[in-house]
C-alpha cells in the first residue's frame, strides 16, 4: 500500500483524481469568471439607471426626486431600488430602506430591508449639487441564486466524474488482473515443468494479446532450444558411441601390439578416429552457436545474388568432374540482411549434399528468385530422392537415410542449413519427390 499508485487500480485512480482536480480548478475559474461577469453587468445596469435619473432631473434634486417617484409608481425598474437623501441624510425620495453611504461610489454588499426582511443590494452612490446623494441599488438575489446553482451543478459534475473515475479504475483493475493472472498461471505451470503451456489469447487483438503472442513465441523458442538440447544429448550418446568404441578398440590394439609397425598403424588409425570425433564436435558447437542467434549482431546488407553466383561458379568444375550437371537460374540484385559467410556455408552444404548423395548424370538446379513474401532459394536435383518417411527428420542432427550411411559424413550438413536459415528468420522445407531438394524462404 505504500506504493499503491504503481498498481493498475492505483494508477487509474490517480489519473481519475487528476482529472477530478483539473475539473475542480476549471470549475473554480469558470465560477469566478461568471460571477465577476454578472457583477459587472449589474454595475453597468445601475450606472445606466443612475445616469438616466440625473439626465431626467436636470433642474436639480427635485427633478431627480420626481423621476424616482415616476419609476416607483410605474414599477418600470424591477429589482432596482432608489434612495435620495439631503446633506443631513434625511430621505427625500425613494423607498429603498437602507443607509446611504457618505462616500460616492460602488458598494458591492449593502444591507437593506424589504418587508421587514434583511437583504443585500449592490449599489452606486452619486453626489448631487447641494449635498444631496443619490443611491441606486439592485438586489443581489439573482446573482446569489446563480452562484448557488452553478456550485450545485459543478459539485454534481465533480462527484460524478470522481465516481466514474473510481469505477473505471476498479473495472480496469479487475480486467488487468484477470489478464495478468493468465500470464502468471502459465509461468507457474512452466516453472512446474509443463513446457507445453502457453498464454491464452482473448482474441481481442489488444495490447494484452500482443504481449501474450510475444511471450508464446518466446516460449516456443525456449521449448525448441530445450528440445534441441535433449536431441543433441541423445544424438551424441547414440551416434558417437560407435566411433568412440572404434577409437577405444584402436587404442587397445596399439596397447597390446608388440610389433612396432602394427602398433604405429593402430595409433595412426586411433588418431584418425579422434580427428573425426573432433570434427563432429566442432560442427555441433558451430550449429549451437548459430542457433544461439549471436550471429545476428553482425548482420549487414548482403548481395544474395552475388553470394549464390560465386558459390555456384566455385562448385561448377567439381560438379562436372564428378559427372553432375549444375544449372542455375539466379535473379539479379536480390539483397537481404544477413551474414555473408553463413549464407555461403549454407549453400555449400546443400551443394555438397547433392554431389555426395546422387549418382553420375544427375542434374542439380539452383533457383534464386523474388517472391511476394521475400526471397526464395531452391537447390534441387533429379536423383533418387528420399522416402516420405525419411524426409521430416533430415534437418535433425546425425540424420542420414539408409542408402547414405556408406558415404562420408555425419548427418550434420542439413542441420547446419536449418540453423542458418532460422538465424536469418527464414524457413527451410524438403522439396517433394521426384528427386531431392531444399526450398528456403527468406
Amino acid at each position: 500500500m505504500k506504493r499503491w499508485w504503481r498498481g493498475t487500480f492505483g494508477l487509474v485512480a490517480a489519473v481519475a483524481m487528476g482529472f477530478a482536480l483539473a475539473t475542480l480548478v476549471i470549475g473554480a475559474v469558470a465560477f469566478e469568471t461568471t460571477h465577476e461577469a454578472l457583477e459587472l453587468q449589474l454595475d453597468h445596469r445601475i450606472a445606466i439607471e443612475t445616469q438616466a435619473l440625473i439626465d431626467e432631473g436636470q433642474d436639480g434634486h427635485e427633478g431627480v426626486a420626481a423621476a424616482i417617484r415616476r419609476r416607483e409608481a410605474a414599477s418600470s425598474t424591477a429589482s432596482l431600488g432608489y434612495r435620495l437623501v439631503d446633506a443631513q441624510n434625511r430621505p427625500v425620495a425613494g423607498s429603498l430602506d437602507t443607509i446611504v453611504p457618505s462616500k460616492p461610489g460602488y458598494v458591492e454588499l449593502l444591507p437593506y430591508k424589504l418587508g421587514g426582511e434583511e437583504r443585500i443590494a449592490q449599489t452606486l452612490t452619486t453626489a448631487l449639487p447641494g449635498g444631496y446623494r443619490l443611491l441606486v441599488g439592485a438586489d443581489r438575489a439573482a446573482i446569489d441564486e446563480m452562484d448557488i446553482r452553478f456550485i450545485q451543478l459543478f459539485l454534481g459534475a465533480f462527484g460524478a466524474m470522481l465516481l466514474l473515475g473510481i469505477g473505471a479504475a476498479w473495472l480496469v483493475g479487475i480486467v488487468t488482473r484477470r489478464r495478468l493472472a493468465r500470464i502468471d498461471q502459465t509461468a507457474a505451470a512452466i516453472i512446474a515443468g509443463d513446457l507445453s503451456r502457453r498464454v491464452p489469447l482473448a482474441g481481442a487483438g489488444d495490447e494484452f494479446d500482443g504481449v501474450a503472442t510475444t511471450l508464446n513465441r518466446m516460449l516456443d523458442r525456449i521449448a525448441g532450444l530445450m528440445e534441441n538440447l535433449r536431441q543433441v544429448s541423445s544424438d551424441v550418446a547414440h551416434d558417437l558411441r560407435t566411433p568412440l568404441t572404434r577409437l577405444q578398440n584402436r587404442l587397445d590394439e596399439a596397447l597390446h601390439e608388440h610389433d612396432a609397425v602394427l602398433q604405429r598403424e593402430a595409433i595412426e588409425a586411433a588418431a584418425g578416429e579422434a580427428g573425426e570425433l573432433l570434427e563432429v564436435f566442432s560442427a555441433l558447437l558451430r550449429i549451437a552457436e548459430v542457433e544461439g542467434m549471436a550471429a545476428r549482431a553482425h548482420f549487414q546488407t548482403v548481395d544474395l545474388t552475388a553470394v549464390v553466383t560465386d558459390v555456384a561458379e566455385a562448385f561448377r568444375p567439381s560438379m562436372e568432374s564428378s559427372g553432375h550437371q549444375l544449372v542455375t537460374s539466379i535473379a539479379p540484385a536480390l539483397t537481404m540482411r544477413g551474414d555473408r559467410r553463413l549464407l555461403q556455408q549454407m549453400l555449400t552444404n546443400l551443394l555438397d549434399n547433392a554431389a555426395q548423395h546422387t549418382p553420375q548424370g544427375t542434374t542439380v538446379h539452383i533457383v534464386l528468385e523474388s517472391t511476394h513474401n521475400g526471397i526464395s532459394l531452391a537447390v534441387t536435383d533429379d536423383g533418387p530422392g528420399v522416402s516420405e518417411n525419411e524426409a521430416p527428420d533430415l534437418f535433425n542432427r546425425f540424420a542420414r537415410v539408409d542408402r547414405s550411411r556408406s558415404t562420408p559424413g555425419h548427418g550434420l550438413g542439413l542441420a547446419m542449413v536449418a540453423a542458418i536459415v532460422a538465424a536469418h528468420s527464414g524457413s527451410a522445407t524438403i522439396a517433394p519427390r521426384p528427386g531431392f531438394g531444399v526450398h528456403i524462404e527468406f
